[in-house]
């Protein structure tokens, strides 16, 4: 008797509980919660979840009620009340003229909202025309027409599942599968033909990328087909939940993958494209633009992946941009550095191995980075100059000249006779025209008589250098002192330096301290042949 009792006490109890909870239309939260609620196996009214759905619908309430409901546990979507509004006048500011309007999942079903009508919130007219459509998306007629062909042994449960759906999920991985080796082969192709339509030719490099951009391309059509038809097994909002959190996480990260290797792809189709300019600036911008783009991939990647396991992409952006800011601020040097960067590329004031004078550095450029540019020096040594300051100094690019100049003075004694001062500018100028590493039109040099200086007669030599190499025209700078210093040791032409001259009395028979000069016209035309003779030899 008293266990009798006892039931008929829990029995009364849970009757009122359900009783005690009424039909609530007053706020987007209230209204999903009566909907979702009155649907749930231990509370099954769809009279009342009906009432979520405008009266003057002309589809038939208690089915748009069940089907909405079906529709949200076949594509496994928890409702997170914590998430839902409970202001009544709520507005969706994503919306035209902030209407009253809430969607459930903006990204996964966007067509699925509540909106308010009068003082109370119900399941929007754009939901309740669209429902059908949107069944049909999830529900498949043809899964269901599986269901509905199969003897009743299909509906027999093993581990209380009926056995149509082990059949089901059987034939749906084989149909998987089989897209899957067809679009990979398919999809090569595709991108094979792309790949020469761009280029016009074939890379072995570029060919073993796009097989392994296939691979996932063919994956993600089969994943794509398993979650159309998956809902239609109806295994219930957890099972579902679950499967298509797997599923999603791993288009994402197929998806991750794919962009990658299209970055991939892209530097190599670049990458041929700068190895036929002259640029080699181009080379360097090629491993920055991958390591920027890959950068970009990844975060978006993982923007997503957020969005997959519920986390609000919008806040974490938010917060990025925030600590960007602060991280900005902080680090001002950095961001003009990269800015600088972004410069450099772009004006190209110099090209990788171009020697430069900049800042007072000078040296061979190396490598140009996302921070600083590596300047290699005469003596090999190493200087890392910013970015931003490369790109707001003056830079001489000697790697851009036509030509290398030498300029210098040649000082020879004031004593020296002016007949062998012209034979001696004379000489250095048929050794520069003869010259094999200099230029020797008439414009071209200079060499000329043009000073006193404070112990020397200054001797003008202006010169162009064929080659551009710094060890070519130091060889070739070699050949030119050389040849100058036997002209000057053959017409007896002396070389000043800084000196004191001591005036001494001459004595009887003591000789003059005076340099002799042999002024003879055809012994000075003998050395300057003679000089010019050694240059035909080498040659």
């Amino acid at each position: 008797m008293k266990r009798l009792v006892l039931i008929f006490l829990l029995f009364t109890a849970t009757i009122s509980a359900q009783d005690s909870i009424k039909v609530n239309l007053k706020n987007p939260n209230a209204t999903i919660y009566t909907h979702l609620y009155f649907l749930q196996s231990d509370s099954y009214q769809p009279e009342k979840a009906a009432q979520t759905i405008l009266p003057n619908s002309t589809k038939k309430p208690e089915n748009a009620a069940i089907k909405l409901k079906q529709i949200l546990d076949g594509k496994g979507l928890f409702v997170d009340f914590k998430q839902v509004p409970t202001n009544s006048d709520f507005k969706d500011s994503l919306t035209l003229g902030n209407a009253h309007k809430y969607v459930l999942f903006p990204n996964e079903m966007p067509l699925i909202s509540v909106e308010k009508v009068g003082d109370n919130w119900y399941y929007s007219q754009e939901t309740i025309a669209n429902l059908d459509e949107i069944y049909n998306d999830v529900f498949p007629w043809y899964v269901l027409k599986i269901e509905q062909l199969m003897p009743s042994l299909g509906h027999k449960k093993v581990f209380d599942v009926e056995v149509w759906k082990f059949i089901g999920l059987l034939i749906m991985l084989l149909v998987a599968f089989l897209l899957h080796l067809i679009f990979k082969r398919l999809t090569y192709a595709v991108l094979h033909k792309i790949h020469n339509y761009i280029i016009h030719n074939d890379s072995l490099a570029i060919a073993k990328v796009l097989k392994k951009l296939a691979h996932p391309i063919s994956l993600l059509i089969a994943l794509s087909f398993m979650s159309k038809v998956f809902p239609s097994f109806q295994f219930g909002l957890e099972i579902n939940k679950w499967v298509f959190v797997g599923i999603n996480i791993t288009k994402t990260v197929f998806w991750i993958y794919v962009f990658l290797k299209l970055v991939t792809v892209t530097m190599h189709i670049y990458s041929e494209f700068t190895e036929r300019t002259q640029s080699k600036l181009d080379d360097q911008l090629v491993p920055i633009l991958n390591n920027f783009l890959t950068g970009i991939v990844i975060f978006i990647g993982i923007l997503k992946m957020l969005t997959v396991l519920g986390i609000d992409a919008t806040t974490v952006i938010a917060g990025a941009s925030i600590g960007g800011l602060a991280v900005a601020l902080a680090s001002q040097d950095t961001v003009k550095n990269l800015i600088g960067t972004f410069m450099i590329f772009l004006d190209k004031p110099f090209h990788i191995g171009d020697w430069i004078e900049a800042g007072g550095v000078e040296g061979s450029v190396e490598e140009v980075g996302f921070r600083s540019s590596r300047i290699r020096a005469a003596d090999t040594s190493i200087f890392q100059i910013p970015n931003s300051k490369l790109s707001e100094i003056v830079i001489n690019n000697k790697g851009l000249r036509l030509y290398r100049r030498y300029n210098t003075n040649v000082g020879i004694r004031y004593d020296t006779p002016p007949e062998l001062i012209e034979a001696f500018v004379k000489g250095v100028r048929e050794i520069i025209i003869e010259h094999p590493e200099t230029r020797s039109e008439p414009d071209s040099y200079n060499v000329e008589f043009t000073g006193f200086g404070d112990s020397a007669l200054l001797i003008l030599i202006n010169v162009y250098f064929k080659s551009l190499a710094w060890g070519v025209e130091q060889s070739s700078k070699h050949k030119l002192h050389i040849a100058i210093v036997k002209l000057a040791k053959g017409l007896g032409v002396e070389f000043a330096f800084p000196s004191s001259t001591v005036m001494i009395e001459q004595f009887p028979d003591k000789q003059s301290l005076d340099m002799k000069y042999n002024t003879d016209q055809a012994a000075i035309d003998a050395v300057i042949k003679n000089t010019i003779d050694e240059f035909h030899k080498k040659a």
